[in-house]
């Protein structure tokens, strides 16, 4: 099953997922993401499973496509929220957004549950790892270091960010690089944007330099990436709950993030972080300029950033949550 429509190989998936839920006639069914939700859906409802759950991640309700294709894509989710016993949200601004903006279903069918994850190894060996990246990115330990992670694709709106970079660059006296970690479709575009505003930029799996600007394609290791930052940004037009900003305030990170989706419920505005608007590209470089020139601000802003996601994002918490809804909708 791929992330695109394909009707050929979306039939062939769909035939395959009633067969699966015939053979081992499961009382819950809970789909995530777009394309399986579709077709887990429409599958456990024809094979009449007593509950079907759905959990929102993100949507593509604005900032992806036109109107046309946006309406069809609101009309097949309302069809399928009637076909299920529950929506989840993974933050209160979603389910504001499914039940009052986009009328996906009534109120009483979404229930808030936020994301859980195992957050302790953003907090292991945090200056080994520290050491260990600066030292393959060629950073001295006087060099601040900022960094965006996440795929390059337009929703995620790198320009924004690229942009701030480059008036910070006139403002400050500071010693400054910039990290790009992510890969996509639009990285050509960001490196000829890059070369447009004659910044130094380097792509390092191609040419392994020092550079004001590093694009280092996907990092597995998170939590390693994140120990040699100092600042951690957000630059998209849309989110649902931004895992990057969880990463990174359970790294000690302070941030800077445009106000989208679920953020206002994973960032304390100016305390962990500071959230601006949408394409504001002022507001965004004074954020960041804010936090270059204050380390003290830094450091405060990154251990209120891990108190505020060690419990609220665990995976201990997510369990419990979850186990919970269960139990209550098969009682129902």
């Amino acid at each position: 099953m791929k992330r695109e429509i394909n009707f050929k190989e979306d039939k062939i998936a769909y035939k395959k997922l009633k067969k699966i839920i015939k053979e081992f006639q499961p009382d819950i069914v809970h789909t995530h993401a777009s394309k399986a939700g579709f077709l887990g859906r429409r599958a456990a409802y024809k094979c009449n499973v007593p509950v079907i759950i759905h959990t929102f991640h993100g949507h593509v309700f604005h900032s992806y496509f036109g109107k046309a294709k946006t309406a069809f894509y609101k009309n097949i989710e309302r069809y399928l929220a009637k076909k299920s016993t529950a929506i989840i949200a993974i933050s209160d601004i979603q389910k504001h957004e499914l039940v009052n903006e986009y009328n996906i279903c009534k109120s009483n069918k979404v229930k808030v549950i936020p994301l859980g994850f195992d957050l302790s190894r953003f907090q292991e060996n945090k200056l080994e790892k520290r050491i260990d990246f600066r030292k393959k990115y060629l950073l001295n330990e006087d060099e601040i270091a900022i960094g965006i992670v996440g795929r390059l694709v337009p929703i995620k709106n790198h320009t924004l960010f690229i942009d701030a970079i480059d008036q910070i660059l006139t403002k400050t006296s500071k010693k400054i690089r910039v990290f790009i970690i992510g890969d996509g479709e639009e990285k050509e575009n960001l490196l000829k944007h890059c070369k447009e505003k004659k910044l130094d930029f380097t792509e390092f799996l191609v040419s392994p330099k020092k550079a004001t600007i590093t694009f280092t394609s996907w990092i597995k290791n998170v939590d390693w990436a994140n120990a040699g930052l100092d600042i951690i940004a957000l630059s998209s037009l849309n989110e649902g709950t931004p895992v990057s900003l969880i990463e990174a305030q359970a790294s000690n990170k302070a941030i800077v993030t445009t106000n989208v989706g679920g953020v206002e419920n994973v960032v304390l505005k100016n305390k962990t972080g500071f959230i601006v608007e949408t394409n504001n590209l002022a507001a965004f470089s004074k954020a960041l300029l804010i936090l270059i020139e204050d380390e003290k601000l830094r450091t405060e802003m990154g251990l209120k950033g891990w108190e505020h996601v060690k419990d609220k994002f665990h995976y201990t918490r997510l369990v419990k949550d979850m186990e919970a809804l269960y139990f209550s909708l098969l009682k129902q």
